[in-house]
């Protein structure tokens, strides 16, 4: 039987949240989860397992998780693997798109998710182990017009995360970035928050694409059990990798982003070398 650990996730209340509480605790591990209600919490609570914990929480509000993950410790145990899965997607053209949106999508994808982790450093730096995920998205290594603002956020999040598997690679704690293609989760659907269109200029090029994902919403080759079933195994691994992408799209559309990087690289690289003194 593999190792039993206790698992923090945050936003289990649905999509890829949701999937790796319920493989968690079918696998034998303990999970907290974090929701935003106390129907939710109840809710969760009650699973059968027996080792299900749920907090009020909203990892925006930044000087209070210190003081949750204590309890949690306290309450619960130690703490063994950290995902940041809460987060939401912002859909918009980014010159109708508000800077309050931008601000707000990344205190939720960004900040929120680094306040969560420096929550529960100090207790993986104090017993040497430790996993954190944060859960990104190909969004994060290509982009796509419309949302600048949710890619911003995971390109932020995935630099972010490989930093910081160097500082702690030490320290007997391992960081994954796990980016995730297109799966059948809420993201494009309730979840998305969207900037109503206003400039004409955009009108060719952009209505065809919102309109697309709005009617595949559900429909996304992706399998949220199997990504969950993906994330158990790396939590299970000794040497997980820093970063995983999840979906045979993720893996084709970044494979293409990255070639055509290093085309661009090569077509340059006169003028890149020009510059060293």
């Amino acid at each position: 039987m593999k190792e039993s650990k206790t698992l923090l996730i945050t936003g289990i209340s649905s999509g890829f949240g949701r999937a790796l509480a319920d493989s968690a605790l079918a696998a034998g591990h303990r999970v907290i989860g974090t929701v935003r209600s106390e129907d939710a919490k109840a809710a969760f609570e009650q699973h059968d397992s027996g080792r299900a914990s749920a907090y009020r929480l909203d990892v925006t509000e930044f000087d209070s998780l210190d003081g949750v993950v204590e309890r949690m410790e306290a309450t619960i145990g130690p703490i063994d693997v950290l995902v940041n899965n809460a987060g939401y997607g912002h859909e918009g053209v980014l010159e109708e798109s508000p800077l309050a949106a931008m601000r707000h999508q990344f205190d939720v994808n960004v900040f929120g998710a680094v306040a969560m982790i420096k929550a529960v450093l100090p207790h993986f730096r104090q017993r040497r182990s430790g996993h954190i995920i944060n859960i990104t998205s190909m969004g994060g290594f290509i982009t796509m017009p419309g949302i600048a603002y949710y890619c911003g956020s995971k390109f932020a999040l995935e630099g972010i995360s490989d930093t910081l598997s160097k500082e702690l690679s030490l320290l007997g704690i391992h960081v994954t970035a796990v980016a995730p293609g297109s799966f059948r989760t809420d993201w494009a659907g309730r979840s998305m928050q969207r900037t109503p269109r206003s400039i004409g200029d955009y009108d060719t090029l952009f209505d065809p694409i919102r309109e697309a994902r709005q009617a595949k919403s559900g429909q996304q080759l992706g399998d949220p059990a199997k990504a969950a079933a993906a994330m158990l195994e790396i939590i299970a691994c000794e040497t997980p990798p820093t970063h995983l992408l999840l979906g045979s799209d993720a893996l084709q559309l970044v494979r293409n982003r990255l070639a055509e990087m290093t085309r661009q690289i090569d077509e340059w690289e006169t003028l890149t070398r020009s510059t060293d003194g």
